[in-house]
């Protein structure tokens, strides 16, 4: 399995059925955000859906995704060359290079691979922050993650538009301070937001996260879950959180 990487990588086990993926610290490594959006995304599907996730990274959702549901297909699409090949070497270390198809492209233009109406569920964890907006990493992967540079909520909601299949799902997970924005834009491209969840670091603490599910040509309707914490008054995980990780809560 050393073979598989490349000076500064490592390899973390995911916790889900036996599920490992290649991170390197000087990339942009996943974190708590890609974790609850699976979830989110697990909870509120049924079947055996075609899924594709938009700015794969290093294949964390794909291989989250392939842990906690029937997915019938699983796409990755990721623009940064170097997070395409880390994110084949994931797939291939588990054995899912026939199952989860990882796909070097642009949403602005995905390429052929990339069907119209074809997708039952798009996901994505987008850039959150402007492009003008924060304080921006020397290195141009994580800048890319971080800010809307070479993609944005309109980009995801153009793809989306045109890639899911009439009453498709959209999730997406970002922060609360731009939801009138996506609500909005949503709304522009058919998009109706159908279910939102709000992520609190603490019950003292305003929250800092949005999971969202939106439905292609849906009707106008939307439900918001119980609120999700994430640590409690000792500054733990609360019992949910050790839930959605598949963690058990030390004694």
């Amino acid at each position: 399995m050393d073979n598989f990487l490349r000076i500064g990588e490592r390899i973390e086990d995911l916790g889900l059925k036996q599920l490992k993926i290649i991170q390197n610290p000087d990339f942009f490594c996943f974190g708590m955000d890609a974790i609850l959006l699976s979830w989110f995304v697990a909870k509120h599907l049924k079947g055996s859906p075609d899924i594709i996730d938009l700015g794969t990274g290093t294949g964390i959702i794909p291989l989250l995704l392939y842990g906690k549901t029937k997915a019938k297909s699983i796409t990755g699409l990721e623009i940064q060359e170097p997070l395409v090949e880390m994110a084949r070497r994931s797939m291939a270390i588990n054995g899912l290079s026939a199952k989860i198809k990882i796909l070097h492209g642009d949403i602005k233009a995905p390429g052929e691979e990339v069907l119209p109406n074809h997708y039952d569920v798009v996901v994505s964890n987008p850039p959150y922050m402007r492009v003008d907006a924060g304080l921006k990493n020397a290195e141009a992967t994580k800048t890319i993650s971080r800010h809307e540079i070479l993609c944005n909520i309109e980009d995801i909601l153009i793809f989306s538009k045109r890639m899911l299949k009439d009453r498709g799902r959209l999730f997406l997970v970002h922060r609360p301070e731009r939801l009138g924005d996506i609500i909005s834009l949503m709304r522009e491209y058919k998009i109706e937001v159908k279910n939102l969840q709000f992520v609190y670091p603490s019950i003292t603490k305003q929250a800092n996260l949005v999971l969202i599910e939106g439905r292609k040509g849906g009707r106008p309707g939307l439900k918001t879950a119980a609120p999700l914490i994430v640590y409690n008054e000792e500054g733990q995980y609360t019992n949910q959180i050790y839930d959605i990780y598949g963690m058990k809560k030390p004694e």
